[in-house]
């Protein structure tokens, strides 16, 4: 062990935003509904700290509440900042509570910054002895670094951390000294906090300037070498740069002593610990403490969890349970009397889990190398099966009848992987099932549903690594057949066994939430109708692809030839900072064109697209981006994703992934087809049926969303135009504009329409004059007119809120939820997208529903009446079929009336269906 004194200090709410931040997408709720995302993620970091890099000293600081010195200096200082998001305010006494459990020192300074509390202390300490890490993403702390003190900075993506010492800072900043950094910071300022800095010089700019001149000192010893703008800009804001500099460094006189004895890491005082780790419902950080996971909390467990692990750092575990001190009992099974024995077993169980290990992450072109089983907790078998593809069909058929068997509930994690696999093998997988991966997605959504984090979250435990086995992704990683028998045993086994764990835990948890109907009677259901549509895949006419990119090449090429003429100069049209500076300095399109952090010019598509019509570059340079996307995106993407062996497209349905309960696609994304413009289309003509015998069928839902908003805000004149069978849109514009129905125009309904699906979506007057390219002032009549006619509309967008805020939730007509943990967010722009999601999560996540329950009823009756038609595409409210000709009628008929009557509604559903030879032609 070194004697070395090592002292880490945490920026504590630069950590806390980043936490915070990192779960917006997905926050942690726990069931008293308090959003704790910012609490998990600044705690495991600074477990991680604890246990990885062993200080003796740590301690971590705050900034006060109140001004600091900064604010008196400069009233603007961070006055453009968001009010801190409400989730954060409640956050920080917990962590501050968490620290003293821990015993770990809170260092907070009236007046003075964290930042300066940190540096400092780190002087002082430097001068102690001490190897000091400040431990925070915020550069502005490079200035402090020395030889002794360093940045301990969390990477910006994937995990890890980076540590800057003297050479880092100046490779990263392109300094000679880490205090010149205050000198670049002065020159570009800092937009987060309000810094002003010189006007026209961003990062790259200040950095070049700062290696030439040194300092501040240095450029206006040496202003006469600046020319035009710049050194006009330097010499007039002159005090403004020099005020940045003085806003920027860190201040390391704040009045506070480093006292050595209080910052030493000590062991946590557990009486405090347990019981706030219970109250946050952080189970998973128990055992690192040495704590059992109480009964009340995990159910079932045990004694999973014994004897804590032998401690590296006072009072922390070096990780969760593992199999490694987990006591457990796992078979192989590798000979006939066993295989029989273990398929007599299993065919006498109410349930059990299995799980598959094979060659590859597509279950299309995978091959099995095992099967493991589980009825017990902390009890597994696993199958090794052999690579001939004849040996493993006939060791398969041992397992069939109980796989198949209709009265054995089958349990598995992304148990739809394993149906397909196990296809290919002669065995169709029957009965009831239970995926702890959609349950989890449908009782806790939002959250990472991977068999890992809900192990370790709920479980406290972790399973070994796939990649333990076999190695990192890359040329010597081993296929799953390579890995030593025991070791495959033990890892196959032990997922099964976990798998079975999970679904014991998350069947209260359906219950509680009142899912058990929706998740047993449509998303189980589902999971073998979309296991059906991956393993039949759709045919793609590659030939018709390839004519259609030698076509968009050509184009690309004209497009490009008009654009640089257009220009009157040669450029790269595909390179963003050339783009920019042709339109903004050489054609001066826009004269107030702003710059990105990098000091290039933003020429992102919502840019170019405000510029229509000032110059006809812009169209074409829109034209030439949007063709080239289509181009590597789809046309040339496509066919390298056709399968060798059945000559199909097989994408993936994703039914744990969006959490309004939308399906999601992947290899291709079928959602992302575009279909708004004729060149999108044309991809379309390219999904073709399976021979001439068979037809493309097409069906989609009409209007379902409008329809549903009718439904759940029972405005009157909603309900009438939809049960008259009138134009929805014509409807809405005959009542803003006060004309009768005959008289409403092509440009009113159009408008009217943009307003109808705008407003579930929470648009603004702002947005719908962007969308409709009229004036503010018009779009916001649009708005105000569409509330006067449709007040019913208005409420339930009012209610929707309301409940939102009173529960923190919203649900669908079939009670899935959607969690909106920051409705009641300070913070506008955070509040306001809980608002939007508020009002059309339960619209979007009803019409999600409704298609499921479509999709499982129309397949038990292709399956039921023996048909050879079978359904290949699902695209948000659009149903795809290939048809067998003579069954087409009968087909047509089992799709209506199984959409249109999915489910009960004021209005009626309505479906439009299409056919051709081709999916462009069906729809």
């Amino acid at each position: 062990m070194s004697d070395t004194k090592r002292l880490f200090l945490l920026d504590a709410y630069a950590l806390i935003y980043r936490a915070y931040y990192a779960f917006i997408r997905a926050p942690r709720i726990n069931s008293k509904k308090l959003n704790t995302s910012a609490i998990y993620g600044f705690t495991n970091s600074l477990l991680e700290v604890l246990q990885k890099e062993k200080p003796t000293h740590l301690a971590v600081a705050f900034d006060p509440a109140g001004p600091t010195f900064r604010h008196e200096m400069y009233e603007p200082y961070k006055a453009q900042r968001e009010a801190t998001p409400e989730d954060i305010k409640l956050a920080v006494p917990y962590i501050k509570q968490l620290l003293d459990a821990l015993n770990i020192p809170v260092l907070e300074v009236m007046g003075y910054e964290a930042d300066d509390v940190v540096g400092t202390v780190s002087l002082q300490a430097e001068k102690a002895g001490f190897e000091v890490l400040m431990m925070t993403p915020d550069k502005d702390y490079a200035q402090l670094v020395t030889e002794k003190v360093k940045m301990y900075k969390p990477r910006t993506k994937g995990g890890g951390m980076d540590i800057l010492g003297i050479a880092e800072v100046q490779e990263k900043f392109g300094v000679t000294e880490p205090k010149q950094v205050i000198d670049i910071l002065a020159l570009m300022g800092d937009a987060s906090d309000n810094i002003p800095g010189c006007p026209g010089i961003g990062e790259k700019g200040a950095k070049d300037i700062i290696e030439k001149y040194k300092n501040i000192e240095g450029i206006y010893e040496r202003i006469d070498e600046f020319k035009g703008k710049r050194k006009e800009n330097l010499v007039n804001f002159k005090e403004q740069i020099e005020l940045s500099y003085t806003l920027a460094t860190i201040n390391q006189e704040v009045p506070i002593e480093f006292d050595e004895e209080a910052l030493k890491v000590s062991e946590p005082d557990k009486d405090k610990l347990f019981p706030l780790l219970e109250e946050l419902e952080f189970k998973s950080m128990l055992p690192r403490f040495g704590a059992p996971v109480p009964q009340a909390i995990v159910p079932t467990q045990g004694d999973l969890f014994g004897q804590p692990q032998v401690e590296e750092t006072p009072g922390i575990t070096s990780s969760f349970k593992t199999i490694e001190d987990t006591e457990h009992t796992y078979y192989l099974v590798n000979n006939e009397q066993a295989y029989a024995s273990l398929a007599a077993e299993l065919s006498v169980q109410k349930e059990f889990c299995f799980d598959t290990e094979t060659t590859s992450l597509d279950a299309i072109s995978a091959e099995l190398v095992g099967i493991s089983f589980s009825w017990k907790k902390n009890e597994a078998y696993y199958v090794p099966i052999p690579e001939n593809i004849d040996e493993a069909q006939k060791l398969a058929q041992y397992f069939k009848l109980v796989l198949e068997d209709e009265d054995i509930l089958k349990i598995g994690q992304n148990l739809k992987y394993d149906i397909l696999v196990l296809k290919k093998y002669g065995i169709e997988v029957k009965g009831k099932i239970f995926d702890t991966m959609v349950a989890h997605h449908l009782a806790m959504p939002g959250l990472k549903s991977s068999m890992d984090f809900m192990a370790e979250t709920y479980l406290g435990y972790s399973p070994v690594k796939l990649e333990s086995l076999i190695g990192k992704k890359g040329k010597n990683q081993l296929s799953f057949r390579q890995v030593e028998i025991d070791k495959a045993k033990e890892y196959a086994a032990e997922d099964a066994d976990i798998t079975l764990q999970l679904k014991h835990y998350l069947t209260p948890k359906l219950k509680e939430s009142g899912l058990e109907e929706l998740f047993y009677t449509t998303e189980m259901p589902l999971l073998l109708v979309l296991a059906e549509m991956e393993a039949c895949g759709v045919k793609l006419d590659v030939d018709e692809l390839n004519h259609f990119a030698i076509k968009l090449k050509n184009r690309i090429e004209t497009l490009e030839k008009e654009i640089i003429s257009m220009a009157g100069v040669e450029f790269n049209i595909a390179s963003p900072k050339q783009v920019g500076e042709i339109l903004f300095e050489h054609l001066k399109i826009d004269a107030k064109a702003k710059k990105t952090k990098s000091g290039q010019y933003s020429t992102n598509e919502e840019t170019l697209n405000k510029l229509k019509g000032k110059h006809e570059i812009i169209d074409k340079i829109l034209e030439f981006r949007g063709l080239k996307k289509l181009l590597n995106t789809y046309v040339e993407a496509l066919p390298a994703l056709v399968n060798a062996h059945t000559g199909k497209i097989h994408t993936t349905y994703n039914q744990a992934m969006v959490v309004t309960g939308r399906l999601s696609s992947t290899n291709p994304n079928l959602q992302n087809i575009p279909i708004r413009d004729e060149d999108g289309r044309e991809i379309r003509k390219s999904f073709i049926t399976s021979d001439e015998n068979h037809i493309f069928l097409s069906a989609d839902y009409s209007q379902v969303e409008l329809r549903l908003m009718a439904h759940l805000s029972q405005d009157q004149h909603m309900l009438k135009a939809f049960n008259n069978g009138e134009d929805i849109h014509a409807a809405t514009a005959s009542k803003i504009y006060k004309v009768e129905l005959d008289e409403v125009t092509d440009d009113m309904r159009r408008k009217a329409k943009t307003a109808n699906f705008g407003i579930i979506y929470g648009i603004s007057a702002f947005g719908l004059s962007e969308r409709l390219n009229i004036s503010r002032s018009e779009a916001k009549e649009l708005i105000d007119g569409y509330f006067e006619n449709f007040p019913q509309v208005k409420a339930y967008m009012d209610k929707s809120i309301e409940v939102a805020r009173e529960q923190g939730f919203v649900e669908t007509v079939f009670g899935r939820k959607r969690n909106l943990p920051d409705i009641n967010s300070r913070n506008g722009v955070v509040r306001g997208m809980a608002e939007r999601n508020a009002i059309n999560a339960p619209i979007q996540g009803t019409a999600a529903d409704i298609i499921k329950m479509a999709m499982v009823d129309i397949q038990k009756q292709l399956r039921d009446k023996h048909l050879k038609s079978r359904m290949i595409l699902q695209v948000h409210d659009e149903l795809n079929f290939d048809v067998a000709k003579d069954e087409l009628e009968q087909v047509k008929k089992i799709v209506k009336e199984s959409m249109e009557n999915a489910c009960k509604l004021s209005v009626p559903l309505s479906v439009d269906m299409g056919i051709g030879k081709n999916w462009h032609e069906a729809h």
